[in-house]
């Protein structure tokens, strides 16, 4: 998971390179397509089944259109409104959204610590969107933030299909939607295909999208939800410290102040329960030997 989110943390920078070169809706498009093309390529060389029945498609349906369409041109579009690291910040609340739906529809508790971490965590994107950084980019932000939420409790319900497959296809289907609403609102595409945006998109696509939400969705069908997601509080941090090293970006002190906030719900929301408090060492007695040959 660090490196998961090392990974999406590195894509924030990789978003602002690209939307230099391309518009925010056809670079979503194209990354969600090289993906799923790329998946699709691989799942089929391994010879891996498709989704077959309609209710199964149904559901991929939903995964493009939340994890890919929705949450892929909220997310570009939150980057070209903000600087990059609040932007991871924002795009990486799934965490303080998942806890109550998980604990609704999987029966996942939700404990007293993990309460008090989505009353912080909440608070530090609000500190994070507050002077100077708030307004449309903010709230796209929370809106893939929102939609990643929606994708990552749909994936649960997948586990009986081949998640390979299932992300290809979500990932395809999701491109195929972005494209239709780019044609309809930014017309012909105009992309400079600079060396730079080339190599943004295949990193982006190959490694920040394909590689990472394959393993995202493996895991999010085997691993209690709370706990997952609460690893894509790093992302920000990463986000953060390559937009200062990549993009010249200081953040500023209402940046740091709601990002150490989030931090704080971290801690908490990995916090292992208190385990029972072992037996007296004088109360537990090894049994007494038996003299030798002794029946």
């Amino acid at each position: 998971m660090v490196a998961v989110t090392a990974t999406w943390g590195l894509c924030f920078v990789l978003i602002q390179w690209g939307l230099r070169d391309a518009p925010v809706l056809w670079f979503a498009a194209l990354r969600s397509s090289v993906a799923g093309a790329a998946l699709l390529a691989y799942g089929m060389a391994r010879k891996r089944s498709s989704p077959r029945t309609p209710r199964d498609w149904g559901l991929v349906g939903a995964l493009a259109l939340t994890n890919a369409g929705l949450a892929f041109a909220a997310m570009f579009g939150g980057v070209a409104g903000l600087s990059t690291g609040v932007a991871a910040v924002l795009a990486n609340a799934q965490p303080l959204l998942i806890l109550l739906p998980a604990w609704w529809l999987y029966r996942e508790p939700v404990s007293a610590p993990a309460a008090v971490a989505m009353v912080a965590g909440f608070f530090g994107l609000i500190v994070v969107a507050g002077p100077g950084d708030g307004g449309t980019g903010a709230v796209l932000s929370l809106v893939a933030a929102a939609a990643m939420t929606a994708g990552t409790l749909l994936a649960r319900r997948a586990g009986h299909l081949d998640v390979v497959m299932v992300s290809a296809w979500h990932f395809l289907l999701g491109g195929v939607g972005l494209t239709l609403v780019a044609w309809a609102v930014d017309g012909t595409p105009r992309i400079s295909w600079t060396a730079r945006f080339l190599a943004a998109l295949a990193v982006l696509a190959l490694l920040g999208t394909a590689w990472a939400f394959l393993i995202w969705f493996r895991e999010a069908q085997r691993s209690p939800l709370g706990t997952l997601t609460a690893w894509t509080f790093l992302t920000p941090v990463f986000g953060v410290g390559f937009g200062f090293v990549l993009l010249g970006e200081r953040p500023g002190g209402w940046t740091l102040a709601g990002l150490g906030l989030v931090l704080i719900a971290l801690g908490f929301v990995l916090r292992p329960p208190r385990a029972a408090r072992p037996a007296s060492l004088d109360r537990v007695r090894e049994p007494a030997a038996r003299p030798p040959f002794a029946p």
